[in-house]
């Protein structure tokens, strides 16, 4: 009897120290994804009125949510692709020995300490095709200045959004890098494998659960993208940036219909989940191939 009497005292004291973070993550986490649940079956100016699953038919069935969740997973293509291709050759450059590269890794991860609010204003001043400095710099070089923000906006802040992030990335291909054991490829060298080689059928196959875990923080990163269409592009030219968060933003703030905004916020929510839960179980599939 007395093991379980220790064992109720521990539980009960981890609970105690637990509490406040239950508390915490019940009173900014849960209950605001309740609230939003619920206002999602509301209609009106107040979100006063039932309207059961109207919000959600409607939101299935309106063009403009297709295009804007049309929108928002090409943009999280492009970044998680350009987050494991680009994240993973700046690690295995800065893992070899370099003068330099603790200063270089220390640059790449400024951009991602950075708020989105700061990078976007950065990014929007740089590419402004009136004021802009890139266009400054071309100008004085003899070359015609360019459009940036409307020729391909979805690729421009894309790669503003990667150029951001990219240095979490390649710190966390870094650390997957500096976990595999040399004596794997010193005994590759032995068989006469050459670096190619290698790289393909030791350090790729090794590094397959950071490369779902950044694929994984990508996409959810990517489909709540926000703060790049809202202040760098505005949503335009036109809808070619209307992102969906961007598009429920307008759907809540300029239209103030809360009760169809939070049905779309609950949408986006399970596709996120779906997409998160489809990576992993694919992600545990490759662990057993390997």
């Amino acid at each position: 009897m007395r093991p379980r009497t220790l064992s109720g005292r521990y539980a009960r004291t981890a609970y105690l120290f637990l509490l406040p973070a239950i508390l915490f993550f019940a009173a900014l986490f849960y209950l605001p994804i309740g609230n939003v649940v619920a206002t999602g079956f509301r209609t009106g100016p107040m979100a006063d009125q039932w309207a059961g699953l109207g919000n959600y038919s409607q939101a299935l069935a309106d063009p403009a949510v297709r295009h804007s969740f049309l929108v928002t997973v090409v943009f999280a293509v492009l970044v998680v692709a350009g987050s494991i291709v680009l994240g993973l050759a700046l690690a295995l450059a800065i893992d070899q020995p370099l003068k330099g590269r603790v200063a270089f890794r220390v640059l790449l991860l400024v951009p991602y300490l950075t708020s989105v609010a700061i990078v976007g204003l950065l990014w929007r001043n740089i590419l402004d095709p009136d004021l802009g400095v890139l266009n400054r710099v071309l100008l004085a070089a003899g070359l015609p200045g360019q459009q940036w923000l409307n020729t391909a906006p979805l690729l421009t802040i894309a790669a503003v959004t990667l150029w951001q992030s990219v240095g979490y990335t390649m710190v966390l291909f870094l650390a997957g890098l500096q976990g595999i054991p040399e004596t794997y490829h010193e005994a590759a060298k032995i068989d006469g494998a050459d670096a190619w080689r290698r790289f393909w059928r030791i350090t790729l196959p090794l590094l397959a659960p950071t490369t779902l875990f950044v694929s994984v923080m990508a996409v959810i990163s990517g489909l709540q993208a926000f703060g790049q269409a809202y202040i760098i592009t505005g949503g335009g030219p036109g809808d070619a940036t209307d992102l969906s968060v961007f598009h429920i933003f307008n759907v809540a703030f300029r239209t103030r219909d809360f009760g169809y905004s939070s049905a779309q916020s609950v949408l986006l929510l399970l596709v996120i989940v779906a997409f998160t839960v489809i990576q992993l179980r694919a992600g545990r599939r490759g662990e057993v191939t390997y």
